[in-house]
């Protein structure tokens, strides 16, 4: 269902596409529903008993019966019992059954969210992601669990209420039908508006939260640059125009509830004036007409109370939309079914043809690229920014899928791998170690789950990072804050190359693990490379062309094509584009230039 299709459909759409999402909801509703009928039904036993007492108690021929009027209050006394045991347990019932279908959706929209394809995340804001898997969830929440009940309690005191009306007297019950017409009418009306203008605040929430978001991640950057006041103004901005969205539904509301107080108070007082016309003619009691007004007060409440409910309801429907346009967005990059493991052993790489655009009409960061890669070789891609060498690492991880010809791994083209023998095999250092807010020992965890923390020292151990990692307070127990930011940026790639490494894939891709990090610990990512890399299929983004100089083999990337290929010695002695890079490298690094062969 395209975008535009999803804000046009109505709410009760929306709501019947959601609920089918929903299934623990579903389960839970006919119970609810029967105790809903229940704490209703008790609703209307006082103005009966009201009426009873009236005509029969006070008004008997002989005088006051006074055992039945203490029987209708015994009476209405147990029904009260019950009907508050009735609306107790409907609480609770519909919490718990919200809760849990709630929490349901909460998780599959945050999975749904993982399974889009890097490009889809990219393009979109980050605080609207989030705020569509909480604050969206929480509002339906919050609609489910207080409109809900008032929604139910109403709407079947709406129903007994007119039921027990028209017992009394038709012609008052007509009467009362006919004033809220013209309300029953508007209410479609404003319930558009309300649609409307509730899903400018939803997105408007969004809005506000990718700005904190953005301005508490950049934080550092705002200092440095001196930009508070800059970044302060974009936060306003968005708060502004959350408050004027806000303000404006809130407008629309009033005047659902200003129509409904006019439309109750008109039936009250025609109520009133006819009634007392029909008792003079005597075809009503004294005590059914205040029984009536009685009734007329609990057909109104729901009325009044609809645009407190209204305004729940499309403030969450609008929340609902946003939440299952994520779940509606299908994957570009799925799981195939009955996928293929990869074959054992040593995995070779080969690119078919491939090529790749980020954007239809955009130019091409792959443009018809074939090669192949020879299983354990050592191979490093270099290029100048934008030529296209990240791409090459997204592809061969199958973080996205090319837009022309196949990426093989193993002889298997990835997109018939399944994901879960993808990842177990392949694995991707990003650039920037990203780190979850853990211990060491939890994040290199990551890698595969299970390990122990003697296992994990081991792992350091190997790589040659033991005295790094006996230098933390707690070792493997350190807590590495959120993002991983108690640590530096070069012992962030340390803990990401010994997730790496516990993982032991076959296929091993890195982008550049030395390329923001000061001499000392670029010594020690560069040992701990060498040992994680010995014996697998390796693709490392180079950066810093020493990683280029101990490689195997140099892939060299121009404009989206391979347009040079070799070790680094037979590149650096050849006139072309890899001599001019590793020119340029050594005398931006202060590093001598090679003696000739």
């Amino acid at each position: 269902m395209l975008a535009a299709d999803r804000r046009s459909e109505s709410a009760t759409a929306t709501l019947r596409r959601g609920l089918r999402m929903m299934p623990e909801f579903r389960q839970g509703l006919p119970a609810t529903f029967a105790l809903a009928l229940i704490a209703t039904a008790g609703r209307v036993v006082v103005p009966i008993a009201v009426q009873q007492t009236l005509d029969r108690g006070l008004g008997a021929p002989g005088g006051p019966d006074i055992d039945l009027v203490r029987d209708l209050v015994a009476v209405c006394a147990v029904v009260v019992l019950i009907t508050s045991f009735a609306v107790y347990r409907m609480n609770v019932r519909l919490f718990r059954t919200t809760e849990t279908a709630l929490a349901g959706l909460r998780v599959r929209a945050f999975r749904h969210v993982h399974d889009l394809s890097v490009l889809h995340q990219q393009g979109q804001r980050r605080g609207s992601l989030v705020s569509r898997v909480t604050s969206d969830v929480d509002q339906l929440s919050v609609f489910m669990q207080w409109g809900g009940v008032l929604g139910l309690v109403s709407l079947g005191q709406l129903v007994v209420a007119t039921v027990v009306m028209a017992v009394y007297s038709w012609q008052l019950t007509l009467l009362v039908l006919v004033c809220f017409i013209p309300l029953a009418v508007a209410i479609k009306f404003f319930a558009r508006r309300l649609a409307e203008v509730y899903g400018v605040v939803r997105e408007r929430v969004g809005d506000v939260l990718a700005a904190v978001g953005e301005s508490v991640v950049g934080a550092p950057t705002v200092r440095a640059y001196g930009v508070r006041a800059r970044t302060a103004a974009r936060l306003d901005g968005a708060i502004d125009r959350h408050y004027r969205a806000s303000v404006h539904a809130q407008k629309v509301t009033a005047g659902v509830y200003v129509s409904g107080e006019f439309v109750a108070a008109v039936a009250n007082a025609a109520v009133v004036v006819v009634g007392v016309l029909l008792g003079i003619a005597g075809d009503i009691s004294a005590g059914t007409l205040v029984a009536f007004l009685f009734l007329v007060t609990l057909f109104v409440a729901p009325v009044q109370t609809a645009s407190e409910v209204l305004n729940e309801a499309q403030n969450a429907v609008a929340g609902f939309r946003r939440v299952l346009d994520v779940l509606d967005t299908e994957p570009d990059v799925q799981d195939p079914v009955d996928g293929r493991s990869l074959p054992d052993g040593p995995l070779d790489v080969r690119f078919d043809a491939v090529s790749f655009a980020y954007a239809a009409g955009a130019a091409k960061a792959l443009d018809g690229v074939d090669l192949t890669i020879a299983a354990r070789s050592r191979i490093a891609i270099v290029g100048e920014t934008g030529s296209g060498k990240t791409t090459f690492a997204k592809l061969v991880t199958r973080l996205m899928d090319p837009t022309g010809g196949r990426v093989l791994v193993g002889g298997v083209p990835l997109t018939e791998v399944a994901f879960a023998s993808l990842r177990e095999r392949v694995v991707m250092v990003p650039q920037d170690g990203f780190l979850f807010e853990a211990s060491v020992a939890d994040n290199v965890r990551y890698g595969r789950p299970g390990t122990t923390d003697a296992e994990i020292v081991a792992a350091f151990d190997e790589l040659g990072l033991g005295d790094w990692l006996a230098g933390l307070p707690d070792g493997v127990a350190t807590p590495v804050g959120q993002r991983g930011e108690s640590l530096s940026a070069g012992e962030r790639q340390l803990v990401a190359v010994a997730r790496a490494y516990v993982a032991d894939p076959d296929l091993l891709v890195l982008d550049e693990a030395t390329s923001a990090v000061d001499p000392a610990t670029e010594m020690r990512l560069t040992r701990a490379l060498d040992a994680l890399t010995s014996g697998r299929t390796t693709l490392t983004i180079a950066h810093r062309l020493s990683t280029a100089e101990r490689a195997d083999e140099v892939l060299v990337v121009d404009a989206g094509r391979v347009v040079q290929r070799g070790t680094h010695a037979q590149l650096v002695d050849a006139a072309g584009p890899y001599a001019r890079l590793h020119a340029s490298w050594r005398r931006s690094s202060g590093r001598q230039p090679e003696p000739a062969a």
